[in-house]
């Protein structure tokens, strides 16, 4: 465990000291498309956040590779050398189209042969545990194009949610804990080496989110782009086919009693990682609701819209920062709730505590439709939007009749949280001084 997290470490402290001159790389080459109909931010942002994010990959594979227990993973298997070759085709692919906006067909074209060059070294899907028959052995070509086609569909997924500040990197580092607490259990607990891959690429998976994550939530400093978020698609899925299609069930036979009974304990987590619905359900669900969505208008299921999941959120009357946060919930909750019904299947306080947060998530979505008032003893304690309509236009209408002094119209602009600088300006502009009555030439 200590090499893992050393691991971690090194990845989220290379990933965030990279982001910041990354930042000022993107600048310069002008990798800050200008703000789109779609887009939720209202001033352009640099890109190309996924090259710190790929140098912390690298990192963490290096340090890995020098590590007393983690260097087994190197000698005894192929995966890494699989990871990083895919990876680097991937994340270039998402340079390019960071910079130069590149066909979708194209970029579909080079998801599939990344997987493809992952697939030619041995990261591959070779049987699937089914419950109720056991352990099904695939042919080659039937493993090759469920691989392909499983990360396709992560790499597109994670693409889809990155749409807020902060979502996509949170969102694949919650799903990234709980496949690395599940993969770890099947290493350590079942002493089967064949998981170490899995656990050391969620490890580094969650590094890349952590350090990145600094710079990007919200208000976002830079954006990690395709090259980012193409990247953490494809290193979840790599985390996926390395555990699903690489560990015998076999091998837990020995402490369940049977083949049957093996595969029947693990399925609560590895028949939703193949589809995958638990780990990245939002993303997946995102993903078919949008081409089921642009379809149906006759759009293709490439073109953008503001109708994911998260567009919805703002439209509801949520704010940016909780809309991201309820997404987060969700992912935790889908996440290690698989996780904890695989372990003990048969308690019923997981189901009870599932289906207790389940409501509580439904309660905070439906938040902005019924916005509690405070009473007016507690109202100096509450934020504004929760005082009573009547006390906030009472403060609110003085503001707005009563004329500027003339120490008020002298007064200079001030710069910072009650100011006008940037992203601060939260007012209309009707309410904020004349400029030529406000004592500047500026």
């Amino acid at each position: 465990m200590r090499e893992y997290l050393l691991t971690l470490c090194v990845t989220a402290a290379v990933t965030y000291l990279l982001t910041g001159p990354v930042r000022k790389f993107a600048i310069v080459a002008g990798a800050m498309p200008e703000v789109r109909a779609r887009d939720v931010h209202r001033e352009p942002t640099p890109r190309l956040g996924g090259i710190a994010m790929f140098f912390g990959l690298c990192a963490g594979l290096l340090v890995a590779d020098h590590l007393t227990n983690l260097n087994e993973v190197f000698t005894k298997s192929n995966e890494p050398r699989a990871l990083l070759s895919g990876a680097a085709l991937i994340w270039l692919i998402g340079v390019l189209d960071d910079k130069f906006e590149i066909d979708a067909l194209i970029k579909l074209g080079g998801q599939m042969i990344a997987a493809g060059v992952m697939v030619m070294q041995g990261l591959t899907i070779l049987w699937l545990p089914i419950p109720g028959v056991g352990n099904v052995a695939l042919t080659p070509w039937q493993g090759t194009l469920l691989t392909v086609a499983l990360v396709v569909i992560t790499i597109n997924a994670v693409n889809f949610v990155d749409g807020l500040d902060g979502l996509a990197s949170g969102m694949v580092c919650i799903a990234a804990a709980a496949f690395f607490l599940y993969a770890y259990r099947i290493w350590y607990s079942y002493g089967i080496e064949a998981a170490a891959p899995a656990t050391l690429f969620a490890a580094i998976l969650m590094g890349m989110c952590l350090g990145f994550l600094p710079h990007n939530m919200h208000p976002a400093r830079i954006f990690m782009g395709d090259s980012g978020s193409m990247l953490l698609g494809l290193v979840l899925a790599a985390g996926a086919i390395s555990i699903t299609g690489q560990v015998d069930p076999d091998a837990l036979a020995l402490f369940t009693g049977s083949e049957k009974a093996a595969v029947h304990q693990t399925v609560p987590v590895y028949i939703p990682l193949l589809l995958p619905l638990t780990i990245i359900a939002l993303p997946a669900a995102d993903l078919v609701l949008a081409i089921v969505r642009r379809t149906w208008n006759g759009q293709s299921p490439f073109a953008a819209d503001r109708g994911h999941l998260h567009h919805r959120l703002l439209q509801i009357g949520h704010s940016h920062s909780r809309a991201v946060l309820i997404m987060y919930f969700w992912s935790a909750l889908i996440g290690f709730g698989a996780l904890a019904y695989s372990v003990n299947s048969a308690s019923m306080w997981i189901v009870l505590g599932v289906v207790f947060l389940s409501a509580i998530g439904l309660g905070l979505l439906l938040l902005p439709r019924f916005t509690p008032r405070a009473p007016r003893w507690a109202e100096r304690f509450v934020p504004p939007r929760y005082r009573r309509r009547r006390a906030a236009r009472e403060a609110v209408e003085p503001c707005r009749t009563a004329a500027p002094t003339e120490d008020e119209q002298r007064a200079p602009v001030t710069v910072g949280a009650h100011g006008v600088n940037g992203a601060s300006a939260v007012g209309p502009r009707s309410r904020l001084l004349d400029r030529r009555n406000a004592g500047t030439s500026r």
